[in-house]
């Protein structure tokens, strides 16, 4: 019988600092990406309905990229990893509308960007903690 051996990465230490490079990279992702929209919309004929689409889809993508990024060298609980990520995105980016938007409130559009924030920060995560370099 043959002796077969296993390769597992460490666990590195430290994974609230890599959660938090991780929502600051999704912050940064997001930040490029709504410039860029805004170009878009700014200097084409494209209608201003796509907004709200952009802005989840924006967010979602930006969550599982910083996600991915976050837990690439935690070997366990991408999950977690990755749901923390897009909730410490999502409490800012709430904390920051209610101190700046007047009237901000719980709507269909931002549960289901909470929903979607929270799927993408878990499928990052976990592709994150399975990622081979």
């Amino acid at each position: 019988m043959e002796k077969v051996e296993t390769v597992s990465k460490p666990v590195v230490k430290g994974s609230g600092i890599k959660i938090l490079l991780g929502s600051g990279i999704a912050f940064l992702i997001t930040l490029i990406s709504l410039l860029i929209v805004s170009i878009i919309l700014t200097y084409t004929n494209v209608s201003e309905n796509i907004i709200t689409v952009a802005v989840i889809v924006i967010s979602a993508l930006s969550i599982f990229i910083g996600s991915i990024i976050s837990a690439v060298n935690i070997n366990k609980n991408g999950i977690l990893n990755g749901s923390l990520v897009g909730a410490i995105y999502m409490i800012t980016i709430y904390l920051l509308s209610s101190i700046f938007v007047s009237g901000f409130g719980m709507n269909i559009q931002a549960i289901v960007m909470i929903i979607a924030s929270i799927i993408a920060g878990m499928v990052g995560g976990i592709i994150g903690v399975n990622f081979h370099k």
